[in-house]
């Protein structure tokens, strides 16, 4: 709705997308169902009992016919001032801007509430996902591949969760395509709190969408369920760590069962956190050994296959590295940055073909 939210007939309109989204017994499937057959709100609100019998259960239909419940007037209220905050938005499905691929899933939000930029929501993006309680390879893997998708100008999308996710969202700002993160509470709330400086900068330079009313705060049931629009806001779900039973799973498979394809990197065979991926590939995922596969399974065109990915300051790193074996230790001193930092960028040199990992933990320039 973006700025028409301001005007009192896009007031009215948003009020009426509200109480739909409110309705008890009435989710995503059954509004869209009841859209499709009524048209937008209004018309779905003053259709007969006996009309909105045909499409939905008597019990949704009976409270479709009622008045408007106190919930829907506060939430009003509510997103109405949430809307006066620069940055702020809410897309409805009837709203041109509304993600495309959205649309093509089984039970697309009523309502999305976007902080940021809201075009990124449209824009071809590649979700990474994985464990809260992710080794640091992990967490170097994701941030590495990350940043080099977005180079590629591929849009992150991940879901702000610890670990994997967090440094997703890390290398998909450093990189033109940026991040989405796609959150299990109310656009007006952050979780998990250690993710707010990163909430911040993703809103400022990104974007955060979820489909729950404001105010609304963490519960276990959200956290699966925002997973189909993670895999859905993507042409690709790439799984890093992940074990057994990981809600990463989850996503691939609603991925899977919407059309989109499923990548995940493999790990050591002793490893906990490679079980998941090593399952994934078992059931016909694509296994993933470097940036170019992904970019290659996905035929982008917006970066090229082969070429090196865009890594900051990679003339003064390899200048830094020199032409003999370095250790990482070392290679921070003489290039100034945080030891964390550094290994992000030589992981991603790594999977360019610019550097090779020698024994010892140390560094050397491809020949």
């Amino acid at each position: 709705m973006h700025a028409l939210a301001t005007t009192a007939d896009a007031a009215t309109e948003l009020a009426g997308w509200l109480r739909l989204q409110h309705l008890p017994g009435v989710g995503p499937v059954a509004a869209r169902a009841l859209l499709a057959r009524f048209g937008l709100p209004p018309q779905v609100f003053a259709a007969p009992f006996e009309a909105l019998r045909e499409v939905v259960p008597a019990g949704a239909a009976r409270a479709i016919v009622q008045p408007p419940k106190p919930v829907a007037n506060s939430q009003l209220e509510l997103t109405l001032q949430w809307l006066q905050r620069r940055g702020n938005a809410v897309l409805t499905l009837a709203d041109a801007a509304y993600p495309p691929l959205l649309l093509e899933i089984a039970d697309p939000p009523l309502l999305l509430y976007v902080r940021g930029r809201a075009e990124l929501l449209s824009r071809p993006g590649v979700a990474i996902v994985g464990s809260r309680n992710a080794s640091a390879q992990g967490m170097q893997n994701a941030a590495a591949f990350a940043q080099a998708l977005s180079a590629a100008g591929l849009t992150i999308i991940s879901g702000l969760a610890l670990g994997i996710d967090t440094h997703a969202h890390e290398g998909g700002l450093r990189g033109a395509g940026a991040t989405v993160a796609v959150i299990g509470t109310g656009a007006d709330l952050v979780y998990p709190r250690r993710n707010l400086d990163l909430a911040q900068r993703i809103a400022e330079q990104g974007c955060i969408v979820s489909e729950y009313a404001l105010g609304l705060p963490a519960m276990p049931a959200n956290f699966p369920r925002r997973n189909r629009l993670i895999s859905g806001l993507a042409r690709g779900v790439l799984v890093i760590e992940a074990a057994a039973q990981s809600g990463s799973l989850i996503t691939a498979r609603l991925a899977g069962e919407q059309g989109r394809d499923v990548y995940a990197l493999p790990g050591s065979i002793h490893a906990t956190l490679a079980k998941g991926c090593h399952a994934l590939i078992k059931q016909g995922a694509k296994l993933v050994e470097s940036v170019d596969d992904v970019l290659q399974e996905l035929q982008w065109l917006g970066g090229v296959p082969g070429m090196p990915p865009a890594v900051e300051d990679e003339p003064s790193l390899l200048a830094a590295l020199g032409h003999d074996p370095l250790d990482a230790d070392t290679l921070a001193a003489r290039s100034g940055l945080p030891i964390a930092e550094l290994m992000g960028q030589m992981l991603a040199l790594e999977l360019a073909g610019r550097v090779e990992r020698l024994p010892g933990g140390l560094f050397q320039r491809c020949k």
